[in-house]
């Protein structure tokens, strides 16, 4: 499947995204000066790999994602060398996390990829409901979105950072400036995840369309939805952060702004679109 509209959704974000990061650059010039250009210039392409392979470490990090072995879950692999076979990606690397609720998540690109599965999603579904669960993540390595999205975040945080800086710096009241600071600094953050947002909810729908593609049916993965849902709503402490939420299958938004500002597109409406 070609996703010309998640395709062009990821470059108008990418133009964004580095309309921000050149902003950053101008602000240092104009802080440093005009002498240290090619320093900042290569700098700043440094840090954009920096960013991705630190997202991407972070993620796996917070879960506590361990190798999962091949002799303990040779089903577990092998639904993922054909379901890789199929949408002719390289087999991404499989790890196991304790999440405290049953969810998955993909990082990386095509060639790097790591697909990690919780404990808890491997005892809550059943075995055709997995295999869809993996042709999802599978499928955001296929389409490179898990690229724009840690990207993404890891640029919104350093504008936050960058504008919180100003601010305080731009002050002569300790105390106030940093409140002040902090706030503009959120605020700016929240500012550039909006441009991130604009493709993490499609993104989502062409995943599950993907799975559906590949697994043949729609109804698995609708299942699966639906278990997910259920176990997570019920679930107690969970060690997913905000970062990583955003790049698992499920994320729980409760609470008005967490729905507006949403990574994720209502369960109900993924299924009914899984199912027509």
């Amino acid at each position: 499947m070609q996703h010309t509209g998640l395709k062009l959704r990821m470059a108008f974000v990418g133009t964004i995204l580095f309309g921000f990061y050149s902003a950053l650059a101008l602000v240092a010039l104009s802080v440093f000066g005009t002498g240290v250009w090619p320093f900042v210039a290569v700098g700043t392409l440094l840090f954009v790999g920096f960013q991705y392979k630190f997202g991407k470490w972070a993620a796996l990090r917070s879960v506590g994602a361990q190798d999962m072995p091949e002799d303990e879950f040779r089903e577990i692999h092998r639904m993922v060398e054909e379901l890789s076979a199929d949408m002719e990606i390289e087999k991404p690397k499989l790890k196991l996390a304790r999440m405290g609720v049953p969810n998955a998540f993909a990082t990386g690109r095509k060639g790097a990829g790591v697909v990690v599965v919780s404990t808890e999603l491997l005892q809550v579904l059943e075995p055709d409901e997995v295999e869809a669960v993996l042709a999802h993540e599978l499928a955001h390595i296929k389409n490179r979105d898990v690229v724009t999205m840690v990207v993404g975040q890891s640029v919104a945080a350093m504008v936050g950072m960058a504008v919180q800086l100003v601010v305080i710096l731009a002050g002569d009241n300790a105390i106030v400036d940093w409140i002040l600071g902090w706030i503009a600094g959120m605020v700016a953050q929240m500012l550039v995840m909006v441009f991130v947002l604009a493709i993490s909810r499609y993104r989502e729908y062409v995943a599950d369309a993907d799975a559906r593609q590949y697994v043949g049916s729609g109804d698995p993965l609708a299942r699966a939805l639906q278990k997910i849902q259920v176990s997570s709503e019920n679930a107690g402490e969970t060690r997913i952060d905000d970062s990583t939420a955003a790049l698992c299958i499920f994320g729980s938004d409760k609470g008005l702004l967490r729905r507006i500002l949403s990574t994720h597109p209502p369960v109900e409406k993924r299924i009914e679109r899984l199912q027509s």
